[in-house]
């Protein structure tokens, strides 16, 4: 049975032509393979989650989770999955326009709950990272949200200030000063990963949306220069880097390049097609955030290169599909919506291949989930809201190419 949406578009007048009719109806009401897409990364990260943290109630660090036995993991990115299938549905109910109302609102929400994280008492620290709120029965992550919410900014402003894209002052400070404030808070975290995510995508939108181009390379160069000198200055990330650059040097091997060397080594185990679903020996203590950041190295293991392959093929569909949904929306003058679409394929693009670099040894090591795929609440839950929004701005574009009103 085909998956329906709650509503329908409008029937064609009477009037109309029998073959017109006949000729409108073959356009589906919605995308209906970037929502199998979706569900199937969910359920194929489902799966993989489960295999990748059988083994962990057997570690002292997750000697608590005992008491579900090994389906605790299991059982929590179920019920995720769950809650991120209605959060899509409401949102998908949203109009564009009223979310382009809101932009603005919910940006400073977000800047108030990033300020939160911070606060003593409130913040939960985790791994020497303080980045998620406590909600009692989940921990909320708000520098998840700001990535959906920085799309629908950058967007709201390229659109409000079109007239003044061309001019430094009046066009890119005030946005660059908004994205530079959003940094600190995550620097001060820290969570130099997600800051690299939202200046991409800020950047990529203000690029679309028509800022200078000599303005766009100078403020590029500057903000590569600004990484290189976090990083320099920084000898904890100093040390990762250089760690990367020669991953199998003993001393590298056993510290800072320790889960690099061991995805690598997942990925070597499972040659073409994998040693099997649950047949992974990296997952047993050896590979650390097996279920989160490096669970594409499982997936290579178990299921090789073919079923990365596999996971890359659906990634580059939803990517693709986000950048020809939001030509259509600019195309029929539905700027805003055109720009938030590429907004949300620049995000989960630019996520992917960090997380995906990193798990190769493409990229130094950085704690970036898998979208849609690695265990976490707030991920997945902020993951289908974005594309959600995308969805509705491809219904939206269906309804006024047919004629119809929103």
């Amino acid at each position: 049975m085909a998956f329906q949406l709650p509503f329908r578009f409008n029937a064609p007048p009477a009037s109309m032509p029998v073959g017109s009719r006949a000729r409108q109806s073959k356009m589906m009401e919605y995308d209906q393979p970037l929502v199998w897409v979706t569900l199937l990364l969910m359920l194929l990260g489902m799966v993989m989650v489960y295999s990748a943290s059988i083994s962990l109630p057997d570690s002292p660090k997750f000697a608590n989770y005992v008491r579900w036995q090994n389906t605790y993991f299991l059982t929590r990115q179920a019920l995720f999955i769950a809650v991120s299938l209605a959060a899509g549905l409401f949102v998908f109910r949203i109009r564009i326009a009223d979310l382009q109302k809101a932009a603005p609102y919910l940006f400073i929400g977000t800047l108030v709950l990033l300020v939160l994280v911070l606060v003593p008492g409130l913040g939960v620290v985790v791994n020497g990272g303080r980045r998620w709120l406590s909600l009692k029965v989940v921990n909320l992550q708000p520098s998840e949200l700001m990535k959906v919410v920085a799309v629908l900014y950058a967007a709201d402003y390229t659109v409000r200030k079109q007239e003044y894209m061309h001019k430094l002052t009046k066009g890119f400070m005030p946005m660059a000063a908004a994205v530079g404030f959003v940094g600190l808070l995550l620097l001060l975290e820290p969570d130099l990963g997600a800051f690299g995510v939202i200046v991409c995508i800020a950047m990529g939108i203000l690029f679309l949306g028509g800022i200078n181009a000599i303005w766009f390379g100078g403020i590029g160069a500057v903000l590569v220069t600004i990484f290189i000198s976090i990083i320099a200055l920084s000898k904890f990330r100093r040390e990762r880097y250089f760690a990367y650059l020669n991953p199998w040097q003993e001393d590298n091997a056993l510290n800072k390049a320790y889960q690099l060397t061991h995805s690598l080594i997942a990925f070597g185990r499972g040659e073409l097609f994998g040693v099997g679903l649950g047949g992974s020996v990296e997952k047993l203590h050896y590979l650390p955030e097996a279920h989160t950041d490096f669970l594409l190295a499982v997936i290579g293991e178990e299921l090789g290169l073919a079923g990365v392959l596999v996971v890359i093929a659906m990634f580059y569909w939803i990517v693709k599909r986000s950048f020809d949904i939001g030509r259509q929306a600019i195309a029929i003058d539905q700027t805003f919506a055109g720009l938030t679409a590429k907004g949300i394929g620049i995000w989960i693009g630019v996520q992917t291949f960090i997380n995906m670099g990193v798990n190769l040894g493409l990229l130094p090591t950085k704690g970036l989930t898998l979208p849609l795929m690695s265990y976490g609440g707030t991920g997945v839950v902020i993951n289908c809201v974005g594309l959600a929004i995308l969805l509705r701005i491809d219904y939206e574009n269906r309804v006024l190419m047919r004629g119809g009103r929103l």
